[in-house]
């Protein structure tokens, strides 16, 4: 195998909407690549100001990314924000012109996987990023890279006719922890998608036979 081909099968982008997008869906399985020698790279779309309507808004920006290079350092991955505005995601993506700076980013590391947001989930950003990627990778040259979803705030997903992708977490569930807990401004918001991160560890495990593991969609 070639250096370049084997660099390639070694890199992996995970897409998510806000700061701790990346520590509740692929936490755990961002630690085990790095722990394995891959190089992850987390694009955060979003500051997400609207966390603290009552603080300025570069006061929430140096905050939440303060705790996700934190988060990161403990999964040890690497960080790199866009800085899109909550809830007109596809607006400003289009008036930056992201799309191009997006292009690049993959073309630059040339991932053989991408992780990003389930369609099925709520949120309207999260299903937003999810648009985006995939128009951007109908445009990438081949080979294209392997596409993944994660939930965040779906309780389950219904994306059954998918292959699933299981990776065993049990040996890095606690750094998982250890970085969510890095996002102190949201106790409150991240109560709810906490448990479904244990519910779900614990039930992905049950069907891999370990005691804890994550679970993703290949789409693409």
């Amino acid at each position: 195998m070639s250096p370049k081909k084997k660099a390639q099968k070694e890199t992996i982008l995970v897409f998510g909407a806000h700061s701790d997008d990346f520590v509740i869906g692929a936490g755990g399985t961002i630690a085990k690549y790095t722990q394995e020698g891959k190089k992850v790279v987390s694009v955060v779309f979003s500051y997400g100001e609207k966390s603290h309507p009552w603080l300025k808004g570069e006061v929430v920006q140096k905050m939440r990314s303060k705790e996700a290079t934190e988060a990161s350092k403990l999964l040890r991955c690497k960080n790199l924000f866009f800085g899109l505005k909550e809830g007109r995601f596809l607006k400003d993506y289009q008036k930056k012109k992201i799309g191009d700076k997006l292009i690049n980013l993959i073309e630059k590391y040339k991932p053989y996987r991408i992780f990003l947001h389930s369609s099925e989930d709520p949120h309207p950003d999260h299903r937003a990023l999810h648009k985006i990627i995939l128009e951007l990778w109908d445009k990438l040259p081949k080979p294209k890279p392997e596409l993944y979803i994660y939930s965040v705030w779906n309780p389950v997903s219904f994306k059954t006719t998918y292959p699933v992708l299981y990776e065993d977490i049990t040996h890095t569930f606690s750094l998982k922890v250890k970085a969510l807990k890095k996002f102190k401004s949201q106790k409150l918001h991240t109560f709810y998608p906490y448990l479904l991160m244990f519910y779900r560890a614990i039930k992905n495990g049950l069907r891999i036979k370990k005691r804890f593991a994550e679970a993703f969609y290949r789409i693409k």
